[in-house]
């Protein structure tokens, strides 16, 4: 008989399966390979170790767009980096939003995404640790990214394609598990971004709610508007 603390067999396996991720140290190769084989038990997994990141990331991208941004919910462009099998897509497809792309590492993953119906576009095979070169800069009006800024994935820079994707006045939204930002040096990465103008941090919720074994942390930032370069004056 399960005790409260003792976790099943499946859940046991959903957590080995977890940590494997976490313990690839970012080679794409590793992960899409993972992933490949991951991809249709992925959901029944995130159910069984008591994930919630997509509900609470798409629950903060419509307070950015209620409280922030013109416009209706359905007229706003999302990016969903790092989109998995879509359940953050889903969680803002019932907060009303239309617009969403979203790419991820493994084509497995992007397919279960696409089978949503969510998505507008769902892109496999994208690494978000290099440089993101099919999606233009200032895209989007916000940008998502749950589950991926962890360990074993994307490194903590990655944050700056996040940015560059992202529209001026629009909002960059990431969950980061505590383990990951203890162990990087992403608030570094952070604290570079803020000083170069890069992003501006709108709001931190620390030790919020992720899985049952760990909180995480939900950042939001907010891209300013460009600073147009001087122009030389003319004798």
């Amino acid at each position: 008989m399960k005790t409260p603390d003792q976790p099943t067999p499946l859940e046991q396996s959903a957590r080995e399966r977890m940590k494997a991720s976490h313990a690839l140290d970012g080679d794409a190769g590793r992960l899409a390979d993972l992933y490949r084989g991951w991809a249709s038990a992925f959901d029944l997994d995130q159910g069984r170790v008591g994930y919630c990141g997509p509900t609470i990331v798409a629950e903060m991208a419509g307070a950015m767009q209620t409280a922030y941004l013109a416009g209706e919910r359905n007229d706003i462009a999302i990016l969903d980096a790092g989109c998995g099998t879509g359940l953050v897509g889903v969680e803002l497809e019932r907060l009303g939003f239309r617009l969403i792309d979203g790419f991820d590492l493994s084509e497995e993953m992007a397919e279960k995404a696409r089978q949503t119906g969510v998505y507008r576009h769902a892109r496999g095979d994208v690494d978000l640790n290099g440089h993101l070169s099919d999606y233009s800069s200032a895209s989007y009006d916000l940008t998502v990214c749950c589950g991926v800024l962890t360990l074993g994935h994307v490194r903590p820079d990655g944050l700056r394609e996040l940015a560059r994707v992202t529209r001026p006045n629009g909002f960059v939204i990431a969950s980061t598990r505590k383990s990951y930002v203890e162990a990087t040096s992403f608030e570094d990465q952070v604290r570079r971004l803020l000083d170069e103008g890069v992003l501006i941090q709108a709001q931190c919720l620390r030790n919020g709610k992720y899985v049952a074994e760990e909180d995480a942390h939900y950042w939001v930032f907010r891209v300013p508007e460009k600073i147009s370069e001087p122009t030389e004056e003319q004798p």
